[in-house]
C-alpha cells in the first residue's frame, strides 16, 4: 500500500479513504500480503485527473460504480444521445490501438468530461464514429491527443452556441412538428460557414 500511493503521489491515509469510498477495486491477496498492480495505479491517476477538472469525489464514484457494474458513463454524466452520430463499441486494447501511446489516464478523464466515451459491460463506446475516425487521424499525423480534446472543449462551446442561436430562430418561426425536419437546413448555413472561414483562414496561413 505503501508503495502504491508513492508511485501515484498521495498519502497512505488518502489511499485507505479511497479503498473505504469503494474508488479502487481491492488488492489481490496472498494470504496475508495485500497486492496491487498497474490497474489500481492507472484508477488513481484518473482519479486525480477527473479532481483536477472539478469532480467530486461521489460523482467519480458514480462513475467507478458506472464502469465495475456496465451503466452506461453518458447516463451517469446526463448526456443524452446522439441523433444521428454512430456510436462505436471497442476494447479497450482496440482503444489503446487506435491512439497509441496517448490513451493516458488523462486523456481518458478529458473524454470522459466531454461526453465522447461511455461504457457497455466491459467495452468502451465512443459516441461518434466521425469523431473518433477524425480524432485518431489528427493523432496520427503527430497532433498530440491531449491538444486534441482541448480543441474539442473549445468546439464543443461554440457549437452549443450556435445551436441554441438556430434553436431559437427555428422554435420562434416554426412549428414543433417541423423542427426536425427543418434541422439540416442549419447544420449547411453552418457547415458552409464554417468551409468559408477555414478557406479565409488557410489562405492567410505560411506555406
Amino acid at each position: 500500500m505503501a508503495e502504491l500511493a508513492e508511485a501515484a503521489g498521495i498519502t497512505v491515509r488518502t489511499l485507505r479513504f479511497y479503498r473505504e469510498r469503494g474508488l479502487i477495486p481491492p488488492p489481490r491477496r496472498e494470504g496475508r500480503i495485500a497486492w496491487y498492480d498497474e490497474r489500481h495505479l492507472a484508477r488513481l491517476r484518473t482519479i486525480a485527473a477527473l479532481l483536477e477538472r472539478g469532480h467530486t469525489l461521489t460523482g467519480i464514484a458514480d462513475l467507478t460504480t458506472a464502469f465495475e457494474s456496465g451503466r452506461d458513463v453518458g447516463e451517469v454524466l446526463e448526456l443524452g444521445p446522439p441523433t444521428e452520430e454512430e456510436p462505436v463499441r471497442l476494447t479497450p486494447e482496440e482503444l489503446a490501438d487506435r491512439f497509441a501511446g496517448e490513451v493516458t489516464p488523462e486523456n481518458l478523464a478529458a473524454a470522459l468530461d466531454l461526453g465522447y466515451l461511455a461504457t457497455d459491460g466491459e467495452d468502451i463506446v465512443h459516441v461518434s464514429r466521425r469523431l473518433l475516425d477524425v480524432s485518431a487521424s489528427l493523432v496520427r499525423e503527430g497532433v498530440p491527443l491531449a491538444e486534441v480534446l482541448k480543441a474539442g472543449a473549445r468546439v464543443r462551446e461554440h457549437a452549443d452556441a450556435l445551436a441554441a442561436l438556430f434553436a431559437e430562430l427555428l422554435t420562434a418561426h416554426a412549428e414543433e412538428a417541423d423542427l426536425q425536419r427543418l434541422r439540416p437546413l442549419a447544420k449547411s448555413v453552418v457547415e458552409a460557414e464554417l468551409s468559408m472561414a477555414l478557406d479565409r483562414r488557410l489562405r492567410g496561413a505560411p506555406g
